[in-house]
């Protein structure tokens, strides 16, 4: 039997998002089969963290950059379902389905994931019932997520909904420059339109609707938007945490 001195570290002990992590409720009898399964990987901008139709191989944590989760359809074409940034969990819906991989993760910057094998994560839930908590309620907020856009398109302006997804970007990428905002747009217009809903030839149209009011401007990528005060107050609670802590990783 390993003595207390011989049983390794959490893998997640040093992580900003230790707290809310998935693994946190691992205790010192449990640390050896997570760390036995746990892996950390740096991706690429572009990179496939796994591909739709492949099978579950573990549960993936964002620790760092941002990931893309995109739905391939039949013709073609594709559609930006999601962003998951630093302390989100991906994937987990195929493994609770022990099936394939309803979308693609690719990296849209840098980024780094930490993976726990499906093995190890099988086990670890087995034998300790609030991690299975943890991950319900991580499931249930993305039912949420996906209830509140269904409920935005149906109560909300397109433009309205445009611009309050420029500020939650803004407030996660964008710099100080003066009496503005500057960004660039970690994905393309195609996927903005995709993430407030609306086809994609309506996008331009948007943009210049905004332009006119005056907060922002558009150059490519690039966005400026002019400070109404302070951009934080757009965001919840919850997303002014999520704001502090990847402020506090960039540092």
């Amino acid at each position: 039997m390993l003595d207390a001195l011989d049983t390794p570290a959490h893998p997640c002990g040093k992580c900003l998002f230790y707290e809310k992590s998935l693994w946190n409720p691992v205790g010192l009898g449990g640390v050896s089969v997570l760390a036995c399964g746990f892996s950390r990987r740096d991706i690429a901008a572009g990179e496939v963290l796994f591909e739709q139709g492949s099978r579950n191989k573990g549960v993936f944590c964002v620790s760092k950059g941002l990931i893309a989760l995109r739905s391939h359809n039949p013709d073609g074409s594709s559609t930006l379902m999601r962003l998951a940034y630093p302390g989100e969990i991906v994937g987990f819906r195929s493994f609770l389905s022990h099936g394939e991989h309803q979308t693609e993760a690719r990296a849209l910057m840098p980024a780094r994931v930490c993976t726990v094998a499906r093995g190890s994560a099988e086990r670890l839930l087995r034998n300790n019932p609030a991690i299975m908590e943890r991950l319900m309620v991580r499931a249930v907020a993305e039912i949420d997520r996906s209830h509140a856009r269904i409920i935005a398109a149906a109560t909300t302006s397109n433009k309205d909904r445009l611009e309050q997804l420029l500020g939650w970007l803004m407030a996660r990428h964008g710099t100080r420059a003066g009496s503005e905002m500057r960004m660039q747009l970690p994905m393309t217009r195609s996927d903005l339109a995709d993430l407030i809903g609306v086809q994609r030839e309506t996008m331009s149209r948007l943009i210049k609707r905004l332009e006119e009011d005056g907060i922002f401007r558009f150059s490519g990528r690039e966005v400026w938007m002019r400070v109404p005060g302070d951009l934080m107050a757009q965001c919840s609670d919850a997303e002014r945490e999520e704001v502090r802590l990847l402020v506090q990783r960039l540092r």
